[in-house]
């Protein structure tokens, strides 16, 4: 499992996805985690960005909607 303060890039999201990321100033797995997916919508991220993401958080027992799993 992925530390919550560390860098997007632990991740494994696309570079292009990590670039548009760090342009938004989301820096750490917690800057995405505390966003909810209207957040991301409203930063320009796309439908297939978001399910990237939604994905790679879920696969560290992370989720937007904020349960974490074990």
């Amino acid at each position: 499992m992925v530390n919550i303060d560390e860098q997007i890039s632990k991740l494994n999201l696309s570079p292009e996805l990590t670039k548009k990321l760090k342009e938004a100033k989301i820096n750490t797995v917690n800057d995405l985690w505390i966003l909810k997916r209207k957040d991301l919508k409203e930063q320009g991220f796309n439908d297939v960005e978001i399910k990237s993401m939604v994905i790679a958080l879920q696969l560290e027992g992370l989720d937007l909607n904020k349960k974490m799993y074990n």
